[in-house]
């Protein structure tokens, strides 16, 4: 969440992650281009449009969606965790950029990081929770 400024472009970054998934985002003055590990954001998300909308979300919601380009760094998980990091990883840099943004985000619940991951296999399971057959005979 720093202000990097290289050759007069102000740049603002945040980090967001979900599940197994961490995105890295920068936000840079320009004309709403989503690029994500090098490929558009659209290729990218299988060009779903709940992927694209989760991702996008706080820009629109800030009616910013033009005046951004974002660019991501994304890895670990699977598009859903991803597309939720990145949502994150975006509130986050729209927050550094102007502190009046808090709190619309906040009231959306885009600050929140989703503290939800997998639950370990334990030992005697066949998973988390689901154990074997039960046999009376």
């Amino acid at each position: 969440m720093n202000i990097l400024s290289n050759h007069s472009r102000v740049t603002y970054s945040g980090t967001g992650r979900r599940k197994t998934s961490i995105a890295k985002v920068r936000l840079i003055p320009g004309s709403g281009k989503l690029i994500i590990n090098g490929l558009p954001g659209e290729s990218y998300l299988q060009f779903s449009p709940n992927y694209l909308r989760i991702s996008c979300s706080p820009l629109h919601i800030l009616g910013l969606s033009n005046e951004y380009d974002i660019h991501v760094k994304a890895e670990g998980g699977g598009l859903t965790g991803q597309a939720d990091a990145i949502r994150l990883g975006l509130a986050r840099a729209l927050c550094t950029m102007n502190p009046e943004n808090r709190t619309a985000l906040k009231s959306e619940g885009f600050l929140t990081r989703d503290a939800r991951v997998k639950e370990r296999k334990k030992y005697g399971l066949r998973k988390a929770r689901k154990a074997p057959q039960y046999s009376k005979r």
